[in-house]
């Protein structure tokens, strides 16, 4: 199991976000947790799950095991994990 994050390259709030994914509901919060972010900021009625964070938590992501990916391989990732959520 891991967890993915993008490149940091939207806009908000002065800040510059990214994505964070996983090959589970389960881990993806698990280091939304270890890294601080907010429940309540989790992403589930978008078009994947996911969460949006800023690069300083990416950078707290990545140092607790987070992969790099590119946007494409994010893409198929996000798929992997709704297609997994769907079928439950």
């Amino acid at each position: 199991m891991t967890v993915y994050v993008d490149q940091p390259r939207h806009p908000y709030r002065g800040m510059i976000m990214c994505h964070m994914v996983a090959d589970s509901l389960e881990e993806l919060h698990s280091m939304a947790d270890a890294i601080g972010i907010r429940r309540q900021w989790f992403q589930s009625q978008a078009s994947y799950p996911h969460y949006d964070i800023c690069k300083a938590k990416r950078a707290q992501a990545i140092s607790r095991g987070a992969v790099e990916v590119t946007g494409r391989e994010m893409i198929r990732h996000c798929q992997r994990l709704k297609t997994k959520m769907e079928s439950k």
